[in-house]
């Protein structure tokens, strides 16, 4: 059904936005880890984006989202007061929360959108959440003040270290696990290569890791097989098997290969659509 865009703002200009959609029927039984997929127009193709937030008394869920290719830059181009031409949720399995104790949350790029969602959830369960989060500096940083707002830790790092820890987030990670073997687990929410090393770092301390995947994706109901991902030797289904999964039997190379196959497509896709200039 259609959804009306009751906000937007761009958090990097020209790259990527925040949006708060009006979707009552999502907003009363989303949770954290779910995701939704939306179409811009009637001709668009569906895509998956995660619910970074919501609000159930207003109706309203936030996304967050990068512009990469052409359906992208359509909704970056659409107004408040406008609205998407169908919005699907919410889909996938929720993320499994509970009270464990210490749980480091990480986030990298729009992954730390979503895992906003899923670190607000551990906060409400009742654990202490420690948010690790890392960008090239610190204006491509994202939601480091809504996680300020809750999260009993922040951690950031910034490859150009003009804010935080001056190298990668798996760095600060791994000094926080050095310093604490309480941690009951660890979330990553980001780019591939991202969520791989965070389970790499996190390895030798033994700590539980789960990541959440962001495969290609059709149809959202495990009908197209499109979102398949081999974990632990077997044929998932991000869409509704997952979208999380344990890190350590994730097989992250082949993953990113299936993303890496369409990439030439996506940016035709994207360079015709920014010559003509209009929606589809």
């Amino acid at each position: 059904m259609p959804s009306k865009i009751i906000a937007k703002k761009e958090l990097i200009p020209g790259r990527t936005s925040l949006m708060l959609l009006d979707a009552p029927h999502i907003a009363a039984t989303a949770k954290p880890g779910n995701f939704v997929i939306l179409r811009v127009g009637e001709k668009g193709e569906r895509f998956p984006l995660t619910i970074a937030d919501l609000d159930e008394k207003k109706g309203t869920i936030t996304i967050v989202f990068l512009v990469m290719g052409k359906s992208t830059a359509v909704l970056n181009a659409m107004r408040e007061g406008e609205s998407v031409f169908d919005l699907c949720g919410p889909l996938g399995k929720a993320t499994r929360i509970h009270k464990i104790g210490t749980v480091v949350c990480v986030g990298g790029g729009t992954g730390v959108a979503a895992m906003h969602h899923i670190a607000k959830g551990h906060h409400l369960a009742g654990n202490h959440v420690v948010a690790a989060i890392g960008a090239r500096s610190e204006n491509l940083l994202l939601f480091r003040r809504e996680l300020e707002a809750f999260c009993d830790e922040v951690l950031v790092a910034t490859d150009d270290g003009s804010t935080g820890h001056k190298g990668l987030v798996t760095e600060v990670v791994e000094q926080r696990l050095a310093a604490d073997k309480a941690v009951g687990e660890v979330v990553a929410v980001g780019p591939v290569p991202m969520m791989s090393a965070v389970v790499k770092t996190v390895k030798p301390f033994q700590v539980p890791v789960t990541v959440s995947l962001n495969s290609m994706m059709v149809d959202g109901i495990g009908m197209c097989g499109a979102c398949r991902v081999s974990v632990g030797g077997e044929t998932k289904f991000t869409c509704v098997d997952g979208p999380e999964f344990d890190g350590y039997l994730v097989n992250f190379a082949e993953l990113q290969q299936r993303l890496a196959a369409l990439k030439d497509k996506e940016k035709l896709s994207y360079d015709n659509y920014c010559k003509c200039g209009h929606h589809e």
